[in-house]
């Protein structure tokens, strides 16, 4: 998406946020416009898999890798 989409929609969420702020007619399009924003905002859009990740924990090794234990050695 280029930088002149991300300004005009960031100006339309700002838009609804201040109105549901501010505003006291503001109601379900400002309601929308900004719920729809913060819910975008938590997409995992940096997200890859597993298996290409660096430093990916194995399936089942998180206590391990939180304990930082080494290949499995017990400690």
């Amino acid at each position: 998406m280029g930088w002149i989409a991300r300004v005009v929609l960031g100006a339309v969420w700002w838009w609804g946020a201040v109105r549901l702020a501010v505003a006291p007619g503001a109601g379900v399009v400002e309601g929308a416009v900004v719920a729809g924003g913060w819910g975008l905002s938590l997409l995992p859009v940096h997200c890859v898999p597993r298996a290409g990740a660096v430093g990916a924990v194995a399936v089942g090794r998180w206590r391990e890798a939180w304990r930082g234990v080494r290949g499995g050695d017990g400690g």
